[in-house]
């Protein structure tokens, strides 16, 4: 079995395994490593240890060295000159009339890339941006556009719970999620009431849909008749939390009133489909 080390990069909460390469690294070590961009700078999440064959995605990459001071100080200078960077990249934006929103810099660790990330409507003809910022920097640019979940992630917010974005926080990806988990988990459709900062769904929603999905098709369908301890009743709303739901029943001197039954408490005549929820679209 191999020996990993765990590490994440700054932009991201995913951990990344890579071989230690013989050195040995503790929780918080700075690492250089070699991905797709060149060589990056990373933050062990995870000291040396051996895992199965099946936890590894090959190829396995070596580290190609333990982080030296010098190499954290270049990760602060890159860091310090960003801000330049997105001062002077405002103003030309600005002066071309492009309708882009700058939301962060950033400089490889080698910096022989400086990329930025904007968000926009459509599609932004940035060539002859790209050209007069790479006659200003002397290094090549590139302009990726982003979307609000990304914008949120990178730049971080508090949620409406009043705690860090999920995405921000501890999400290392996005995860799909729909107005179906809403519906089923008896949520108010309406998009101030279930959106996140960024507009989007928030991604909270996905957490405990597993649960609410069974629970769903247990309880009876709301309008539904139902036999109770003290007679016929019609169900008027579900908890699924607490699985029970609150049904208006008749007594036995004809008088109404609404009880709260537990699911044992019920004869149910018609459960709850998900038919009509599968209906809904399954995007955002």
């Amino acid at each position: 079995m191999p020996e990993i080390i765990g590490i994440k990069f700054k932009t991201g909460n995913k951990i990344y395994f890579f071989n230690p390469n013989g050195e040995k690294f503790s929780d918080g070590d700075g690492a250089i490593v070699e991905t797709a961009r060149g060589l990056e700078y990373a933050t062990v999440a995870v000291a040396n240890k051996i895992v199965d064959d099946s936890e590894i995605v090959q190829p396995l990459k070596p580290v190609v060295r333990k982080a030296t001071e010098e190499d954290a100080a270049q990760v602060q200078k890159n860091l310090a000159d960003k801000e330049n960077a997105l001062k002077t990249i405002r103003e030309k934006v600005s002066e071309m009339k492009l309708n882009m929103k700058l939301v962060d810099a950033e400089y490889t660790f080698d910096r022989s890339k400086l990329i930025f990330y904007f968000t926009a409507d459509g599609r932004i003809d940035f060539r002859e941006l790209v050209r007069v910022l790479a006659s200003i920097f002397k290094i090549r640019i590139e302009l990726r556009q982003i979307y609000e979940r990304d914008d949120t992630k990178m730049r971080g917010a508090l949620a409406p719970c009043g705690r860090a974005c999920c995405c921000t926080a501890h999400l290392p990806d996005f995860e799909k999620v729909s107005i179906k988990m809403a519906k089923v988990q008896g949520l108010s459709l309406n998009p101030q009431k279930i959106s996140g900062v960024c507009g989007r769904l928030m991604c909270c929603l996905k957490y405990e849909n597993s649960y609410y999905s069974e629970v769903y098709k247990l309880m009876p369908k709301v309008g539904s008749k139902v036999k109770t301890r003290d007679g016929d009743g019609t169900v008027e709303s579900n908890d699924l939390i607490k699985q029970t739901a609150r049904v208006k029943v008749m007594l036995k001197d004809g008088t109404f009133d609404v009880r709260t039954y537990s699911l044992e408490d019920m004869r149910i005549g018609e459960r709850q489909s998900t038919a009509e929820i599968d209906a809904l679209p399954d995007e955002e």
